[in-house]
């Protein structure tokens, strides 16, 4: 069988799978739309003679562009709209009305409301069953990072609030990691990071000095260590995070991951407009 013809059997036997993935991430049909068409060009454009998992390869393919799509919409700061369902063409009027039937306006409602890195590892995950293995090297992040955006988009959309538990014992953490940095507690910081931890710093946050990307426990002990003296264990947008406050302001956000009882990522924000549309809650004893 010609090759050209074995793929588009192959990534027509998957359509169906790959517009309700776009659905989920995007909720509007003509986004969707355009996602489906870019997967098949990147399948064109690409040698899959190696894939043995095609399905599983289209999976993150349009589950990137959908990424990409959703971040773009955030940029230009585009109000949510309700999802809705368009007057289909007649050839895709059953899939499109089944496909929202099964997702619910309600859920989609939510959906977009979640960050586009949760939303894409909260569908991929707990819709598709897509391993965090996966999804993780698709939004960047650790597996561990990946696992906790899941779980922050399950409680938004399950309304459930932080178990006090998990809340209390990130919180220790999280104030320990202050106090060893501010102390110059070189053994102490190591005692809360995970030996591969990462820290990512967004282009105004290497402004003020730090290093894009820094890797592993010891060099992360290193750069906060004496340091963190305006740093504050904090609610940001709802989840434990440092927020380092000068002149009563929030200048830098911290958000964080956790693997088990120690720091798995840092996620440094000190982009004024990001910064400004943090919903902020310093904690204090």
């Amino acid at each position: 069988m010609d090759e050209k013809r074995f793929l588009t059997g192959q990534f027509q036997a998957n359509r169906d799978h790959l517009r309700a993935v776009a659905y989920r991430m995007l909720g509007r049909h003509g986004e969707v739309d355009d996602a489906v068409q870019e997967t098949w060009l990147r399948l064109n454009r690409s040698e899959t003679g190696d894939v043995a998992n095609l399905r599983g390869w289209l999976t993150t393919v349009i589950a990137r562009i959908c990424l990409d799509m959703l971040r773009a919409r955030k940029s230009r700061r585009e109000e949510p709209i309700g999802p809705h369902v368009p007057e289909p063409v007649a050839d895709t009027q059953d899939s499109d009305a089944e496909m929202a039937d099964s997702v619910g306006a309600a859920l989609l409602v939510v959906l977009e409301t979640l960050q586009p890195a949760e939303r894409l590892a909260f569908v991929l995950h707990d819709m598709f069953a897509v391993p965090f293995e996966e999804i993780a090297p698709i939004v960047g992040r650790s597996v561990p990072a990946a696992r906790q955006l899941a779980s922050r988009a399950r409680r938004r959309v399950q309304g459930a609030p932080v178990p006090d538990a998990d809340f209390d014992r990130r919180r220790g953490i999280v104030e320990a990691f202050i106090a060893a940095s501010r102390e110059g507690n070189f053994e102490g910081l190591l005692a809360v990071l995970d030996p591969d931890v990462m820290l990512r710093a967004d282009d105004a946050a290497v402004r003020l000095g730090s290093l894009a990307e820094i890797r592993g426990a010891t060099a992360v002990a290193e750069a906060f260590k004496g340091r963190a003296q305006a740093a504050r264990p904090a609610l940001i947008d709802g989840e434990i995070a440092i927020a380092v406050i000068f002149g009563g302001r929030l200048r830098v956000a911290l958000r964080l991951a956790f693997d088990g009882d120690r720091i798995a990522e840092l996620d440094a924000v000190a982009e004024a407009a990001r910064v400004r549309a943090f919903d902020l809650v310093v904690l204090e004893r």
